[in-house]
């Protein structure tokens, strides 16, 4: 309990701050917007790179684990798009609520698997950011692609906004140094290593410069309905299928645990890029971040 709160409350008072920043006069209005964009093209695609070329994939069996991840992330999939015409109307609100269903904050990932298994555990949480990161990256660009405000409907406009989305790039670059070999260069890796260390905070800023207690209370339904998904609905079906799978050991509690986490703080750049409800999202991030303080704990004792 008190490593789960340890972790998630200061990414909470960071998006607390970003919204008191926003009513202050410290930076204009429009700053944000620059914020936003750098955070999205360079610091999200910086950390994702030099984190997947490090991952020690060697040493851990993925197979079972992954393929538990894929079809949990791929079951919860389905059902939405099945139920978008008759629940989510609007497109947009949609791509929030898909967002807010299925991709997870690895960084409070990584300081509880850290908090419970140490080496092994941060070992473990590479492994399920491997798997992880790449699919929600690129399911939720093609969704946004096609149900967001600036979607391009055509099977080219699909692929192309696929192919530029800066974490899809660095998902990929990251994977391809870590295959290879090669590991980060060692200038160019120090120093995007550096600007990858400012994603987390910048964009936590930016989250909470973007929230609207107003729309938390508009869309309380749909807020708690996507909560519960992600929460709840998302880690139980994990642990089902790596119970198929015959998956155990510490690989498979770190997969349940992913599971579990709330949705990213980088749902909400990719919201403002390619046209979804960023109001939405930006509640999502904050409501899911305050209720994982209750549900992480329970996961915990009875998933892991």
């Amino acid at each position: 309990m008190v490593n789960v709160i340890t972790a998630t409350l200061p990414i909470f008072l960071l998006i607390l701050l970003g919204w008191l920043f926003k009513r202050s006069t410290l930076l204009q209005p429009q700053a944000w917007s620059s914020i936003e964009r750098l955070t999205y093209f360079v610091l999200f695609p910086c950390l994702l790179a030099t984190t997947l070329a490090q991952s020690p994939f060697g040493q851990m069996a993925i197979g079972h684990v992954a393929a538990a991840l894929a079809l949990a992330i791929g079951t919860v999939s389905i059902a939405l798009l099945l139920l978008q015409r008759f629940l989510f109307a609007d497109g947009p609100r949609f791509t929030s609520v898909y967002q807010g269903s299925v991709r997870m904050n690895t960084y409070i990932g990584l300081s509880i698997a850290a908090a419970l298994y140490g080496k092994l555990g941060l070992s473990a949480a590479a492994l399920a950011m491997a798997i992880i990161v790449p699919i929600v990256n690129i399911t939720c660009v093609l969704v946004l692609a096609w149900y967001g405000s600036a979607a391009r409907r055509s099977l080219m406009g699909i692929l192309g906004a696929w192919l530029k989305n800066p974490l899809i790039i660095g998902s990929f670059v990251g994977i391809a140094l870590n295959i290879t070999g090669w590991g980060m260069p060692p200038i160019v890796g120090s120093m995007a290593e550096i600007l990858g260390k400012a994603a987390l905070p910048m964009g936590l800023l930016a989250v909470g410069a973007a929230l609207n207690l107003q729309a938390v209370q508009a869309a309380q339904g749909l807020v708690l309905v996507t909560s519960m998904i992600k929460l709840i609905a998302l880690p139980l079906i994990t642990y089902g299928m790596l119970q198929v799978f015959d998956a155990t050991g510490i690989e498979a509690s770190i997969a349940v645990l992913f599971s579990a986490l709330p949705t990213a703080t980088s749902s909400y750049i990719l919201a403002s890029q390619y046209g979804g409800d960023a109001g939405l999202m930006a509640s999502l991030i904050s409501v899911q971040t305050l209720l994982s303080m209750l549900t992480l704990p329970a996961v915990i004792a009875y998933l892991m």
